[in-house]
């Protein structure tokens, strides 16, 4: 039997950093002459990346995803000035918010953006497989949504309207409210990066169960992950070991982002000694963040200088990637597996 491979594109989670993602995704169409939706049989994403994931389902061009960022991205994560407390001092009111009143931010302006780019469009519109991750508050379990394709046509969760799906893997506990959906009968989700962000794993188990192995269509599969900007220098010794929320800050919740992304990677890393059938995965990490970048560099930093360090991070890493044979081999291979 002559091979017949899978292709899967995942992305990370990571808030406004998505646009390190997309900007890669970006110049990679750019220099391929293509689409990424034209390359992939599954698109798997969590969170922003989740965002991302719909977007290139639906055919969306890379550079109208980055523009999504740069254009909206300020208004969903707007600069707050600071005020003075006598107690703990100078801290952003945004920070207060998510400290002590129901999340940093209102999903108000996150809805409007997502109807700009997105509008009425339901999972059944989409052209490619998907798997988007998030996690049931009503039923204490994960949630990963699909193109439905083994169920049978517009069982599960094609006829869901995207943005509820897109709000569902990005509502991140103590930054957003909980997303709410009325189409699933006000089932209530939260982020899929608080057991997924990096969702390679998702994506290659759905692929072994329903189109690769013995009897199946596929024979191979091949994984493209793109991580999200992360901040990998560690931290100094001798920090104070009790820490209360406000002692963390956004490393509580980017700290377990990071985590179980890095543990996901560690696995694909070795999943060829483990399984007998030919899996080719290959990683972009994330570039390197100097210690004076960092805080520009952050879930919810949508200023224009952390948006242009995004983006010249971004240009680095593909600029290094487009020259490799994978990565000539994904774009200018089409996927197999239509739906639309």
């Amino acid at each position: 039997m002559s091979e017949k491979t899978f292709k899967i594109l995942s992305i990370d989670g990571g808030g406004i950093k998505g646009l390190y993602s997309a900007s890669i995704l970006k110049k990679f169409e750019e220099k391929f002459g293509t689409l990424s939706s034209n390359h992939f049989d599954m698109i798997c994403g969590t969170s922003t990346g989740g965002l991302i994931a719909l977007a290139i389902a639906l055919k969306i061009p890379a550079n109208e995803i980055c523009n999504f960022y740069t254009q909206e991205g300020p208004k969903i994560f707007p600069e707050s000035g600071s005020i003075w407390l006598p107690v703990i001092g100078q801290m952003k009111k945004n920070y207060i918010k998510q400290i002590i009143k129901g999340g940093k931010y209102s999903d108000q302006p996150f809805k409007e953006a997502l109807i700009k780019i997105f509008g009425d469009k339901i999972i059944g519109d989409c052209h490619n497989l998907l798997c988007i991750p998030s996690y049931s508050v009503t039923e204490a379990k994960p949630k990963v949504f699909k193109y439905d394709h083994n169920e049978g046509d517009m069982s599960r969760d094609n006829r869901a309207p995207i943005i509820d799906i897109a709000l569902a893997t990005s509502a991140a506990p103590t930054y957003f409210p909980i997303a709410e959906s009325d189409y699933y009968h006000k089932h209530q989700f939260i982020d899929g990066g608080v057991w997924a962000n990096n969702p390679t794993m998702i994506g290659l188990l759905e692929a072994l169960h329903h189109f690769v192995g013995t009897g199946k269509e596929y024979n191979s599969v091949d994984i493209l992950s793109i991580s999200s900007l992360t901040i990998t220098g560690g931290k100094p010794l001798g920090l104070k070991r009790n820490r209360s929320f406000a002692d963390w800050g956004a490393d509580l919740f980017e700290t377990s982002l990071n985590g179980q992304s890095f543990f996901t990677d560690f696995f694909m890393t070795q999943i060829n000694e483990l399984s007998d059938i030919k899996i080719r995965y290959t990683r972009i990490p994330s570039v390197s963040i100097a210690s004076e970048q960092e805080s520009l560099i952050q879930l919810d930093v949508a200023t224009n200088e952390s948006l242009n360090l995004m983006k010249i991070k971004a240009d680095e890493q593909a600029l290094i990637y487009e020259k490799k044979q994978v990565i000539k081999d994904i774009f200018t291979t089409l996927k197999t597996y239509h739906i639309n």
